[in-house]
């Protein structure tokens, strides 16, 4: 990774494999996410003093982390949650190639000039 701004893997969940899908591709058109990874997960977790269970769709995304906001605020945008999941891990180590190929597809979004 030759760039100055780290890689970071985005994760957030969605309820249905058509949201995740829908959400990904969103990412990725807006050059927000290189890439975008979809596994089916099932979670556990405590909601209103309830333990609830439901299955759910796990998104990865590989990103920049100067970009990190804009790809938190269309995750909020894009979401259904009352209260979605949105964190990051920074990648310590990625093979140059790969890192390079995140580093220039995940982009600052411009602003509209006409």
């Amino acid at each position: 990774m030759t760039d100055s701004a780290p890689m970071l893997m985005v994760v957030t969940t969605v309820a249905t494999r058509e949201e995740a899908r829908g959400m990904a591709h969103e990412l990725v058109r807006r050059h927000l996410a290189a890439c975008v990874q979809i596994h089916a997960i099932e979670s556990v977790y405590e909601w209103n003093g309830t333990v609830a269970q439901d299955a759910e769709w796990r998104l990865m995304l590989k990103t920049r982390a100067d970009v990190y906001p804009a790809v938190e605020a269309a995750i909020l945008e894009l979401h259904r949650y009352e209260l979605p999941a949105v964190f990051a891990v920074p990648v310590s180590q990625a093979s140059t190639a790969y890192g390079d190929w995140v580093m220039q597809s995940a982009q600052l979004p411009r602003a509209n000039v006409p």
